[in-house]
């Protein structure tokens, strides 16, 4: 044994040379809060705090006990980490954006700030984090029980011995002294706790060495024949048949959504996160840790099992192993690492939980019964401190009546039990990232009837009886009702316990959040908050001024800011000299005061206590609009208001927009004009050169001097065309050329076009396909001008069609007082961000070998715009490309 002195005053050392490193790291972060307390090193060993007594002490225990099932609690957290892209990112991306404080403070936000949901949240988190505090305190008090046993610790560790609930008191409160005076100093949380991540870090480093320690030492042993020891070991152990199955996979599940959905991974991932190269360094650096720390659980198991007596602790082994060979410092060593695992996060739990209960339970009351002290900045400040403070001492003090009460003695079992808890948050969590239509109401009916299931089939009966549900109860159901047993509920029987809860608990969790969302409508501020989380990477700027206007006296708004904050951050938040000469607080003020409100008492309390002074509050349907669309036209309505907001930086894009164009059209130009001055010459120069050899053989023999004359006639008709092209330059820009307009029938035009491309298509090898046409139609305008469209159209589809068997379809149908022709061809098609592009001038197609000056299709939709009509391509053409005209019908009909 060690005298219980010394493990003491070793434990005092301790948690004193950790009381120095928070405070010089607190000291540290007030002169400069970067440099290495932000560094992704020490934030990815603060995320260690996973790392529990369970961890610990635990994982052997499991491992002897259920063989492989203990890799699960390693290999969750990893699949989350290692695929942080999908989820992770996502998640600490919001929680930075929008200064998120808990995992009930972020799920409140994200439905419109609702306090209900953010209380019953901080409900299950205080109900699920009590058994995992009680592990803890059960972890230390035992291992210290056991190493001052006078009698030898691995005679403890093989004997039944009583719980020595004094000892776990004090334990109990030198941590709530600790947490205390580290984490709950300021009201503003939102400031990073850098002396407690710093301390969390330290441990994370002293629990690894330790046991990495013993795991050498054991692998070390003269006896020890790695060949021989695995031969010999229990098939429990190595045997995966003995292992996997649905208690394997359930347990896979609830580490990966603990590692995120515990109050404490909440805090450190999220809440201490500052930046997202912090969350990349994890995402190989803590599964490596996670490697490490099992890395020997397997051997110190089987050591275990050989060589201490039968009936020993299995929780104990890495204590016992060690003091059984008389290694007492390796064994003090280990002691530490197992008091490293349970202290960190007996600590940060209590600092997120206290901000929890603060936040979405005493605030909230205190605002309803009208508690809150009136005297001052001070006494509010002394009234929510006092709250954090007691809540920490109320959430380990629950867990040491936990400990009181419970009749389980594996820590791997009680910490399930929390696991199980806390995993009543994901689905609110995930569907509230990903899924816009995921109301307040669905998420707070699916975490309450998790809750209910979670408690009754898994909480209860982990008192064997002894507190709140009788055995008879356990056994046969409440009144005797069979399919009411706790353990085999609605005749779902033949199943472990916990898989039985978790099934129950999350079907109806995530079947009610799903069918009730459906079935409810959201608020307002909640349809905008979904769109700022599940598009936050698009929205990081934006916030709820966009959707609702409001007003407050300002004296009022800083009464409440002085309140809360303090006299000199008020002052400073109601500096701007605007602010001085105004009586009435716009929407930006008023948001300001709310944020930095929302950073000390919760989003939730903040709003409540801002609508207190609001006098007027309006919504913007034309929002509310844009929100209710599909994804395009959220983003239609988006640049719209953009630019009615932006009017001066929209105007100055526009005008370097215009600039650029210039610019590109003067390019354009350029490679427009040479390329006509090198076509021009090139006829130019056979015409006369033909010409010189006809003056020059007066004699020539008359097929030849055909020859050479049709020669000059084909160049002539090229350079006519050239010169025409050149004119409808002129005639696109000015439009000058006005003819009065006649009525008369489109469909007549488009079967006189179709003639006209015969030769084209025939010569080309296509097919010209007419399919469905419009009846009788009249169209007021130039028929010429129509026809133009139309052969250009079809023409093209014939020349710049690349399919194996080219075909071309025209179409035509008119409806609502339009007239429509589609034009389509089996093609390549036309890139989608070329759609605009292949309108504008000197611009061609994507096939090449065929040249042009790129004026068709721009001539074209010139002239379907003087029809009052438009030209565009079909976005959701199945092939190639599908040209679209629409034409107003003389007088509406059709």
């Amino acid at each position: 044994m060690l005298h219980p002195d010394l493990v003491i005053a070793i434990c005092l050392a301790y948690v004193t040379i950790l009381f120095a490193v928070a405070f010089a790291g607190d000291r540290r972060a007030r002169r400069d809060s970067g440099g290495w307390l932000s560094s992704p090193l020490v934030y990815t060993l603060s995320i260690s705090i996973y790392c529990s007594s369970w961890t610990f002490f635990g994982a052997v225990g499991s491992a002897a006990r259920n063989g492989l099932e203990f890799i699960t609690i390693y290999l969750g957290p990893t699949i989350v980490f290692v695929g942080w892209w999908i989820f992770l990112r996502k998640l600490v991306t919001v929680g930075r954006v929008h200064n998120t404080t808990s995992i009930a403070d972020f799920i409140s936000a994200r439905f419109g700030k609702n306090p209900t949901l953010g209380a019953v949240v901080t409900l299950i988190a205080v109900i699920a984090t009590a058994p995992y505090i009680s592990l803890q305190l059960k972890a230390l008090t035992d291992s210290f029980q056991v190493l001052t046993f006078p009698r030898g610790a691995v005679t403890a560790a093989s004997s039944t011995i009583e719980t020595d609930y004094v000892l776990a008191f004090w334990i109990a409160a030198g941590l709530c002294v600790f947490s205390i005076i580290f984490g709950v100093r300021n009201i503003d949380v939102n400031e990073r706790h850098h002396g407690v991540v710093a301390a969390i870090a330290v441990e994370a480093v002293v629990k690894l060495v330790a046991l990495l320690a013993v795991g050498l030492w054991v692998v070390g042993l003269s006896d020890w024949d790695p060949a021989l020891v695995f031969a010999g070991a229990p098939a429990s152990i190595i045997d995966p048949a003995e292992t996997f199955g649905p208690r394997w996979l359930t347990l896979l599940f609830l580490a990966a959504a603990a590692v995120i959905c515990l109050p404490r991974q909440f805090q450190v991932t999220v809440v201490e996160n500052s930046n997202n190269r912090q969350i990349q360094t994890a995402s190989w650096l803590f599964p490596l840790y996670l490697l490490l720390l099992c890395l020997f659980v397997i051997p110190i198991a089987i050591a275990g099992m050989e060589r201490l007596p039968a009936g020993s602790n299995p929780d104990l082994f890495v204590l016992t192993l060690p003091m059984q060979e008389n290694y007492n410092t390796l064994t003090l060593l280990a002691f530490l690492g197992g008091f490293s695992s349970a202290t960190s996060m007996v600590i940060v739990s209590s600092i997120a939980l206290s901000t929890m209960i603060s936040n979405h339970i005493v605030m909230p009351l205190a605002l309803r019964l009208s508690l809150l002290p009136q005297a001052g900045a001070e006494a509010m400040r002394h009234f929510i401190l006092t709250a954090r403070r007691g809540a920490v001492i109320f959430v380990v003090l629950l867990g040491l009546i936990y400990l009181r009460v419970s009749n389980s003695d594996a820590l791997a079992a009680i910490g399930l039990i929390s696991f199980c808890g806390v995993a009543q948050f994901l689905p609110s969590l995930v569907g509230g990232l990903y899924w816009s239509r995921a109301t307040a109401a669905g998420a707070l009916v699916g975490l309450v009837c998790g809750l209910v299931l979670w408690g009754y089939t898994l909480v209860l009966p982990s008192f064997g009886g002894t507190a709140l549900m009788s055995a008879s109860t356990i056994t046969d159901g409440p009144f005797g009702i069979l399919w009411l047993r706790p353990h085999a509920l609605f005749g779902l029987i033949g199943y472990d316990p916990l898989v039985h809860a978790v099934f129950w608990s999350m079907a109806a969790n995530v079947s009610l959040f799903i069918l009730v969302s459906l079935a409810s409508e959201p608020t307002p501020l909640a349809r905008f908050q979904s769109m700022l989380f599940v598009d936050v990477f698009r929205r990081q700027t934006e916030t709820e001024q966009r959707i609702i206007r409001r007003t407050a006296r300002i004296a009022d708004l800083r009464q409440i800011a002085e309140r809360i904050l303090g006299p000199a951050e008020a002052t400073w938040l109601f500096a701007d000299r605007d602010v001085h000469r105004s009586i009435i607080a716009g929407d930006e003020m008023i948001s300001r005061v709310e944020q930095r409100l929302a950073a000390n008492v919760g989003a939730a309390s903040a709003r409540s206590l801002i609508s207190r002074v609001v006098s007027d509050e309006t919504i913007s349907v034309q929002e509310l609009k844009r929100l209710a669309g599909e994804a395009e036209q959220i983003r239609a309505y988006s640049e719209e208001l953009e630019r009615k907001s932006r009017q001066v930086e929209a105007t100055a894009a526009a005008l370097a927009a215009a600039n650029q164009r210039l610019r590109e059209v003067d390019a354009q130009k350029d490679e427009f004009l040479s390329q006509i001055s090198h076509e021009v010459r090139t006829p130019m120069t056979s015409i006369r050169s033909f010409s010189d050899i006809l003056l020059a053989e007066p004699a020539m023999q008359e097929e030849r001097k055909l020859r050479f004359l049709n020669i000059i006639q084909n160049e002539s008709i090229r350079l006519t065309r050239l010169l025409d092209s050149i004119l409808e330059i002129d005639q696109l820009r000015t439009a000058s050329t006005r003819h009065t307009p006649v009525d008369f029938d489109p469909e007549e035009i488009l079967t006189s076009a179709l003639e006209s491309c015969e030769a084209l298509a025939h010569t080309a090898g296509t097919t010209l396909v007419q399919r469905r046409r419009a009846g009788s139609v009249t169209l007021s305008g130039e028929p010429d001008k129509l026809a133009q469209i139309f052969i250009n159209l079809i023409s093209n589809a014939i020349k710049y069609n690349d399919a194996p068997k080219p075909r071309v379809s025209v179409s035509s149908s008119s409806s609502r007082g339009m007239y429509e022709v589609r034009i389509e061809d089996n093609g390549r098609g036309i890139a989608k961000q070329d759609h605009e592009r292949i309108f504008m001038k000197f611009e061609r197609g994507p096939v090449a070998g065929h040249q042009g000056a790129g004026l068709g299709l721009a001539i074209s939709r010139q002239i379907a715009e003087q029809f009052e009509g438009k030209l565009f391509l079909d976005e959701n053409a199945k092939a190639g490309a599908c040209f679209v005209l629409q034409v107003p019908i003389s007088g509406g009909e059709g």
